[in-house]
């Protein structure tokens, strides 16, 4: 774009003669957080699914489906929430101070991929759509060689907690099984018989508490028992302990919101540092009902007690050690928040996750003492 001489005065108050010159870019291409279009961060736009040509590394993709909910609905409205929270977050003002690290000025490219289009009328349509979505999603090609071999990564914004089953269906092709880290205050490994009802389909079995339970019958997660409940302060079925008992066989580790409370968030860190590797592919889920309902209002089934969200940054800034394959923040209603509150606090996890993910590669990448141990670490990323 060619440069235009910038000559302008307004008769008494000001007289601007500019002979340098100035691009369109420089007079206009700079937003304040309440101008444009609302994409996530001010990140640059495309719809993913309709463009696979477009090459580059960490995907911000909407899921608006609510309609596998047990209790207050509304959370398909929660990516349209979460991105017009996110507006103070831009390239101008992203170096995450907690972290020493700009995600957004990083080698990843980074992009809003828009919405996947759900149908709200049909749980079986909506769960195929969704898986082919995210198959298609993780068969595109990656921007940096330092995802040498493996598709872009993806961060969901939902969207109700079943969103993640799709997700992880996609990720088990390219990565084998995965571990998972849950931040919630609920199990999602919920049995078909724990919910009240004698009417019952194979697609009944399909909620945004039962979708881990059907990650482990299908063979999606890691069999270390390396998976970790964050948060945890349900309520359970019945008259004893019957849901702990069936989360324990399906390979789930508990730290409940009592423990981040009275043990602290370096007893959190510490435990799951010294379960999980640092090679092995994780996916991070955020419920935002794992914050306490002062900090986290606008959500469809809040428990009280839960976690500040000072606790929930540090755990997401101190997991970058972790393999970060794919994550989400889910069950966002707006209908019930107050102030942008609740999509205040989910949009800064999306931040944190950006900042996790991309941080290590740079760490690692800026690492290597000779192109040998870089070929290396690409080996590694196949």
């Amino acid at each position: 774009m060619g440069k235009i001489k910038i000559v302008f005065a307004i008769p008494g108050v000001y007289n601007y003669d500019d002979e340098k010159s100035a691009s369109l870019q420089d007079m206009w291409g700079e937003d304040w957080a309440f101008n444009g279009v609302n994409t996530f961060a001010h990140l640059n736009h495309t719809k993913c699914l309709l463009n696979p040509e477009e090459h580059f590394d960490i995907g911000i993709i909407g899921l608006p489906f609510d309609t596998a909910t047990s209790y207050r609905p509304g959370t398909r409205f929660g990516p349209r929430a979460i991105r017009a929270a996110s507006q103070r977050q831009n390239s101008l003002r992203s170096f995450n101070f907690r972290a020493g690290y700009s995600p957004l000025l990083s080698w990843a490219k980074i992009i809003d991929c828009g919405d996947v289009p759900i149908t709200p009328m049909d749980n079986h349509i909506a769960l195929n759509q969704m898986t082919v979505a995210f198959d298609q999603l993780l068969n595109y090609t990656s921007n940096s060689e330092l995802l040498f071999g493996k598709p872009p990564r993806y961060i969901a914004l939902g969207g109700d907690h079943s969103i993640l089953l799709p997700h992880l269906r996609a990720l088990k092709k390219h990565y084998g099984k995965i571990t998972v880290i849950h931040f919630d205050a609920h199990l999602d490994t919920w049995l078909p018989t724990s919910y009240p009802s004698f009417w019952h389909s194979n697609q009944s079995e399909f909620t945004h508490g039962s979708m881990l339970w059907m990650a482990h019958e299908e063979g999606l997660l890691s069999e270390k028992e390396n998976n970790f409940h964050i948060g945890v302060r349900t309520r359970l079925s019945g008259s004893d302990s019957q849901d702990y008992d069936n989360d324990d066989l399906q390979g789930f580790k508990r730290i409940d919101a009592d423990d981040v409370w009275l043990k602290g968030v370096e007893y959190v860190y510490n435990t799951v540092k010294n379960q999980i590797s640092k090679q092995e592919p994780v996916y991070i889920s955020v419920d935002i009902d794992v914050l306490d309902p002062g900090f986290a209002p606008g959500t469809g089934t809040i428990e009280p007690g839960g976690l500040l969200p000072r606790e929930l940054i540090y755990l997401l800034r101190k997991f970058e050690f972790l393999n970060i394959v794919g994550a989400d923040i889910v069950e966002v209603s707006p209908g019930y928040d107050h102030s942008e509150i609740t999509a205040t606090n989910a949009a800064q996890v999306v931040f944190e996750i950006m900042t996790s993910m991309t941080k290590k590669i740079d760490f690692e990448k800026n690492s290597f003492k000779t192109k040998t141990e870089k070929h290396q670490f690409l080996l590694k990323q196949q």
